[in-house]
């Protein structure tokens, strides 16, 4: 199965314009609070996705004409997966429409690929004789806010964009 492109509102980013590097991490409104033994406690308001995703190749990535001042739908590349006993595993994001969740089992010190379904946002993994961990696995769709990303030109067209879900 051939693997997707990163896709920033509508624009594919083809691999002419170099194999893109993708990060994808948590920010949040979170704070450690101290309490008078010492003790922390975590206290989280909201949490989001933000990101990254640069390039070098013989073209620019086309994202010129992008409206960056309205949310954009950015279909990310980066697997996502969660690792545990199962057999259902909540998704943090929503997956991409174009690339269907799928999942494996640990067999001995071997992951295998093992059949799924998706529903409601979660993924659910029938059971697998001798199996002790099951992982789902996704590329997750966001909708974002960027910038146009900024772009330099010697030998190869480089590019990076930084972006935040909206």
């Amino acid at each position: 199965m051939p693997i997707p492109q990163i896709m920033l509102g509508g624009v594919p980013i083809v691999l002419h314009a170099g194999a893109p590097e993708e990060s994808v991490g948590p920010i949040g409104g979170s704070t450690v609070l101290r309490m008078s033994d010492g003790a922390g406690v975590k206290m989280q308001h909201w949490q989001k996705a933000a990101g990254s995703i640069s390039g070098s190749g013989w073209m620019p990535p086309g994202l010129a004409g992008l409206d960056y001042s309205q949310p954009l739908e950015l279909r990310s590349t980066k697997v996502i997966n969660h690792v545990g006993t199962g057999p259902e595993f909540a998704l943090q994001h929503t997956p991409r429409p174009d690339m269907a969740p799928w999942a494996q089992a640990l067999i001995g010190d071997q992951w295998v690929r093992v059949p799924c379904s998706y529903a409601a946002g979660v993924v659910t993994i029938p059971p697998v004789p001798g199996a002790t961990l099951y992982q789902a696995c996704y590329m997750p769709v966001f909708s974002v806010f960027a910038e146009a990303p900024s772009e330099t030109q010697g030998a190869t067209h480089g590019w990076s964009l930084n972006w935040e879900e909206a």
